[in-house]
């Protein structure tokens, strides 16, 4: 896994819990890199787990929740540092639409070993989106924390329905992203 994600978790903890706390858990995980992460390093997912479940321990916070946080967090990481890829899109449904075929061919063509997951769009009806999301990696609340902020980011109000259908360490999960009225 990129380690910019893993910076961008660590940087979300200390503005949440502060750096004395991040560092006291980071202290306690038996990390193959002692917490320590750069931006373009890679790094096993299984350490990106530790963190999140150590820190969702300390918060009190669901996982669930937790991850959600993490994924509105990148989103506006994404948006400040690759405004590139947002040209172009009128709203939050355009953005989404576009995420496998531009934005993840361009991240590719950046980065060529880097594992994203797989998204298939379709448009059922006029401001309507169904989006599924295929992931080896058990991120299904992250992504929906992703979608959340771009809906916010492009500031039309819309609804997330979200099926999980993930089975057997294949994650799966089906989004219904509808503009309000």
């Amino acid at each position: 896994m990129k380690g910019m994600v893993f910076t961008e978790l660590l940087k979300m903890a200390e503005a949440v819990m502060g750096e004395e706390a991040v560092d006291d858990i980071l202290d306690q995980l038996d990390l193959e890199n002692d917490g320590s992460y750069t931006a373009v390093g890679n790094y096993p997912c299984q350490e990106l787990f530790k963190m999140v479940t150590a820190f969702g321990a300390y918060l009190d916070m669901p996982l669930d929740d937790l991850q959600r946080k993490f994924g509105e967090w990148m989103f506006s990481h994404f948006a400040q540092n690759y405004p590139n890829f947002f040209k172009g899109k009128s709203d939050a449904l355009a953005m989404l639409d576009a995420i496998e075929n531009e934005v993840h061919v361009e991240v590719r063509k950046l980065y060529p070993n880097v594992e994203l997951p797989a998204f298939e769009t379709q448009r059922p009806a006029s401001g309507e989106l169904k989006m599924i999301y295929y992931s080896e990696r058990p991120l299904v609340f992250f992504c929906h924390g992703l979608i959340d902020a771009c809906i916010a980011y492009f500031g039309e109000p819309a609804s997330v329905t979200m099926t999980d259908r993930s089975v057997d360490g294949r994650y799966e999960a089906e989004f219904i992203v509808i503009k309000a009225a």
